[in-house]
């Protein structure tokens, strides 16, 4: 049996499969390439560039490989757009979601894995949060994200499916051993624009709000290291395949770290001072966001090994400096 990810191009999901392969797994990679970059999946990867949205063309591939998981990373994932442009989001995220549960539904796939999001919970009365805080997305980005983990939910209790939905909290870093990064045009991650500004990539970085009500009047964020988000990942099909039941879980470590905190940990990673000009707050935007994680170390054995801002940022630093030597982006 194999595991079927799709999205295995982009950012988040190019670690999963180096995860995958580390462990001795070889996954299918499915990706339109609309985000991600095919130089990102490793040699002797097989590699469809198909859009999820061909559900007969998708349903072929898992019964050719025999697909027993599906990992689901394909979609949009900028807030701000969401709320401009609401259509492409529930077409890219909800739609092609339906579509891609069907198809696996038709091949007999068991599992199914979901990228979902720390949006759904918008702005947390307290924090952290946890899995049974309300669930009130201010975009449709975290709504059309929460639509689909219900659909999940659904399709997991009429047919033979066990599904984990992973909501993430900030992603950042890069594999540290320099086989993959984020790598996305125009990035509106902040850890991935400060990065493009140290290495002369902008000319300057914008902080967005200074009067929130926290320390230093910045927003504060989870900072998650991607190779141990791509690790939970594993960890969740492991967890099925060994007989576990549906499970939607917070990916974060539990503290936060505010948009000058990261400033400064990337000027010191890079020894880059460059220029942070003031801006407004944008819209969807709230003070802090931690996540509460107990149930992802508990329920996944989970237990992350990159956590600390030094090492996400200094991952990410080494990754752009090298996207920027290589002229790949």
């Amino acid at each position: 049996m194999s595991v079927l990810v799709t999205g295995g191009a982009g950012y988040i999901g190019s670690h999963t499969v180096l995860n995958f392969l580390d462990a001795g797994e070889t996954p299918i990679v499915v990706d339109n390439l609309s985000t991600g970059f095919d130089w990102l999946v490793p040699e002797g990867v097989p590699f469809y560039q198909l859009d999820i949205a061909n559900k007969d063309a998708v349903t072929d591939i898992m019964l050719e490989h025999k697909v027993d998981t599906v990992i689901h990373f394909a979609g949009s994932i900028i807030l701000p757009e969401s709320i401009e442009n609401p259509l492409k989001y529930y077409r890219n995220n909800t739609a092609n979601s339906l579509g891609l549960m069907e198809a696996a539904v038709a091949a007999n796939v068991q599992h199914f894995v979901f990228s979902s999001t720390a949006a759904v919970y918008g702005f947390p009365d307290s924090v952290p949060v946890a899995e049974t805080a309300p669930l009130r997305p201010q975009a449709p980005y975290g709504t059309s994200k929460l639509m689909t983990e219900q659909m999940l939910l659904d399709v997991a209790n009429a047919h033979d499916l066990t599904i984990t939905a992973l909501r993430y909290f900030n992603v950042a870093g890069a594999d540290p051993r320099g086989r993959a990064g984020q790598a996305t045009h125009n990035a509106t991650n902040l850890i991935k624009v400060a990065c493009e500004a140290a290495t002369g990539k902008r000319s300057s970085m914008t902080v967005f709000g200074q009067d929130y009500d926290t320390p230093d009047g910045t927003a504060i964020r989870d900072y998650i290291h991607v190779s141990d988000l791509a690790m939970a990942h594993r960890l969740a099909v492991e967890r099925m395949r060994h007989g576990g039941g549906n499970l939607i879980v917070n990916c974060g470590y539990g503290r936060g770290f505010s948009v000058l905190d990261v400033v400064r940990a990337v000027k010191k990673a890079s020894g880059s001072d460059f220029a942070v000009e003031l801006g407004e707050r944008r819209p969807g935007d709230c003070p802090e966001v931690v996540a509460q994680s107990t149930l992802a170390r508990t329920e996944l054995d989970w237990k992350p090994e990159l956590d600390t801002i030094d090492q996400i940022v200094g991952d990410a630093y080494r990754w752009e400096d090298s996207l920027t030597r290589r002229n790949r982006v």
